[in-house]
């Protein structure tokens, strides 16, 4: 164990991953979790399913405290995970007798009904229960047990399974096993700040870390940065005893870009909207164009918001602004269906239309053709307006391709929306 952060990795494995076809969901998962409890992550690798490979990757992540690996434990014979581990560890393959009896038993009902219960069970439940002699068993969240193997000299393994759904399912029973636990006992914690700024460019935070790395001793935090739907994450981790450093850091980042702030607690703009719009007691509705139903599908991603959500339109066609929100056909032809004029109509049409206390209209050239030299491609027009008089209204050309422009233009709706509610926020809601 280091004298600072322990270090860990994460090794996902599965050949879908490495052809593009399936997006890797675990190592994000993993990494974040483990960065939250105090590890330092040196590294998230994707590994095919040949036994060699995984064998070369635990060689090359042995110098690390815990290394978590997710994938390879299913029934067939290519899942070899446990037998890779296991050989990596110097340990024996056994069959956990009592353990095969339990993953029988969640799996009996639906084999008997697929019609290969019998021989063809026995055999698939075994093979799921060879687990490495000494090894913490976690109880299967599918059929799948984890494992948590220690290795002479190190490191720690865990052993997940690939669906997301499992993994993370079996994510607090690892955390608890013996090894686990007693490895974390180790970990020094301290806790991190999470900064989060709306239209701050990274250059920028780069330029004030340059600027105070001169006035503060910043060797033991370690800051990172991250883009996440148009906002900037600035993540600050301080070693134990640098505490008090990481604050007066994040106090001097905040003093520097105040107007961009969206939460200095790592809040989110999702977060913080719900949470306005429920103590306000106001309900929203979207009258949408170029998002197509984005906007109403982030409002909703939320549990609960049928509370705040009143519902909202998808109006792409100029007849169907006229038909669905009212959108006068003369303000069309006039202006141009993608105007700040018509994006107020479609606020103040879904507003009327679902009796809401607040109507956000969005209108634009999402391309990649249909822009014109007065509505380039990634003009977008905002609008939300309130039943107690409120108009707030955008315009600009959000850069990108297609799938940008619409993606950018939800969050400054949201952004939008946040502003309205009375919360102070970030330069964009200004």
């Amino acid at each position: 164990m280091s004298e600072s952060r322990p270090t860990a990795s994460v090794l996902v494995t599965g050949s879908e991953l490495l052809t593009g076809h399936v997006a890797d969901a675990n190592g994000p998962f993993v990494a974040r979790s483990l960065g939250e409890l105090g590890f330092a992550v040196s590294r998230v690798l994707l590994v095919g399913d040949r036994p060699e490979d995984l064998r070369s990757a635990l060689e090359f992540v042995a110098s690390d405290d815990l290394v978590v690996t997710s994938g390879g434990l299913g029934p067939t014979a290519d899942d070899l995970t446990a037998e890779v581990v296991a050989g990596f560890a110097g340990a024996e393959m056994e069959v956990d007798t009592a353990l095969q009896g339990r993953i029988h038993d969640r799996v009996a009902g639906w084999a008997s009904r697929a019609g290969w219960a019998g021989p063809a069970l026995d055999a698939a439940t075994a093979k799921q229960a060879r687990v490495p002699r000494g090894a913490s068993v976690l109880e299967p969240v599918g059929t799948a047990p984890g494992l948590a193997v220690t290795r002479s000299g190190g490191p720690l393994v865990v052993v997940l399974p690939g669906p997301p759904r499992e993994l993370q399912g079996m994510w607090p029973a690892a955390l608890e096993s013996a090894p686990v636990a007693e490895l974390l006992t180790r970990v020094p914690r301290a806790e991190a700040t999470l900064l989060r700024f709306a239209g701050l460019p990274e250059s920028e935070i780069a330029e004030t870390l340059r600027v105070l790395e001169t006035e503060l001793d910043m060797s033991g935090v370690e800051v990172t940065t991250c883009l996440r739907r148009s906002e900037l994450e600035v993540d600050l981790h301080p070693l134990p005893g640098a505490e008090p450093v990481a604050r007066e850091l994040a106090a001097r980042i905040v003093d520097r870009h105040r107007r961009a702030l969206i939460s200095d607690d790592g809040s989110t703009t999702d977060e913080l909207l719900a949470a306005a719009l429920g103590a306000k007691g106001w309900t929203v509705a979207t009258g949408e164009s170029c998002t197509g139903g984005l906007l109403a599908g982030r409002l909703v991603d939320r549990a609960g918001s049928s509370a705040y959500v009143a519902g909202g339109v998808v109006a792409y066609s100029n007849e169907a602004k006229t038909a669905l929100l009212d959108v006068p056909a003369a303000l069309i032809e006039a202006h141009g269906a993608v105007s700040p004029e018509v994006a107020r109509a479609l606020a103040d049409g879904a507003r009327a239309r679902f009796g809401a206390d607040v109507g956000v209209g969005v209108t634009g050239v999402a391309g990649p053709g249909g822009g014109t030299e007065a509505k380039p491609v990634g003009y977008v027009c905002f609008c939300v307006a309130t039943a107690d008089g409120q108009v707030i209204a955008r315009d600009p050309q959000l850069p990108g391709g297609r799938a940008d422009v619409r993606e950018r233009s939800v969050d400054l709706a949201m952004h939008l929306l946040l502003r309205a509610t009375g919360v102070t926020g970030p330069g964009a809601h200004r």
